[in-house]
């Protein structure tokens, strides 16, 4: 893969992938099909203009179809693989602890995607100032990034470990 393709592609652990496109594959199909019996039947009632029923199911439709393009490019341009080795080292599909201004935080390096329904963990992405910064290093590691408002900030790294969603 070239750095170009690495750049803009993002990580999926398999399982998330394997969700993803049953999503997809649910939503192109049977939840295609099942908005167009709503928006036929709603067309049935009658004028269009005041049909709420028409304009609801219409409206859910483009959420769908917005939906099904994202994950389409979201599976197209994502990196597939394992859970990364426990070996300490900060890259995607790890869970991360960083300090900053005295503070600890936790999230997940890589897609917001990875995370399953439920889970309450902030994500950040490995192409973000923070998580471009990151990737690489190890616990005990402090260095110096510049945020998008042009700041220096010190990070130390206090703990990466696989994701285990």
């Amino acid at each position: 893969m070239t750095e170009t393709a690495k750049a803009s592609s993002s990580y999926l652990t398999q399982e998330a992938y394997d969700r993803l496109h049953a999503e997809l594959k649910q939503l192109s199909g049977p939840g295609r099909h099942e908005i167009a019996k709503r928006i036929e039947a709603a067309r049935e009632e009658g004028d269009l203009k005041e049909n709420g029923g028409y304009h609801a199911a219409k409206e859910e439709q483009g959420k769908m179809e917005a939906r099904i393009r994202q994950l389409e490019h979201l599976l197209d341009n994502a990196t597939v693989g394992e859970a990364p080795p426990d070996d300490g080292v900060v890259e995607p599909g790890m869970v991360v602890t960083v300090e900053m201004f005295g503070d600890r935080e936790t999230f997940l390096l890589g897609s917001r995607e990875i995370l399953g329904d439920g889970e309450d963990l902030d994500v950040y992405s490995e192409r973000s100032p923070l998580g471009a910064a990151i990737v690489g290093k190890k616990a005990g590691d402090t260095l110096t990034y510049e945020a998008p408002n042009g700041k220096q900030i010190d990070v130390t790294v206090v703990e990466a470990t696989p994701y285990r969603g």
